[in-house]
């Protein structure tokens, strides 16, 4: 084996590890906040059932202020 196919061995091995640690503390993050009760994640379920004009509006939009930043 040559180097460099050792090193895209070893690099391949850590961008894997570490994809692996973003997706279960994303994961981890969804899960807290749904539990604490920062966000409702059932609730966006429904954007697929029900996106019609006249149906219910699940979230309403945030206001902007007159520089444009949301409040």
């Amino acid at each position: 084996m040559s180097e460099v196919e050792v090193w895209r061995g070893v690099a391949y091995c850590i961008a894997t590890v570490l994809l692996v640690v973003f997706l279960y503390g994303y994961i981890f993050s969804l899960y807290s906040r749904q539990k604490k009760g920062i966000e409702d994640y059932e609730r966006y379920g429904y954007l697929a059932l029900k996106d019609s004009l006249d149906d219910e509006i699940i979230d309403e939009r945030r206001g902007r202020n007159k520089n444009g930043l949301v409040k």
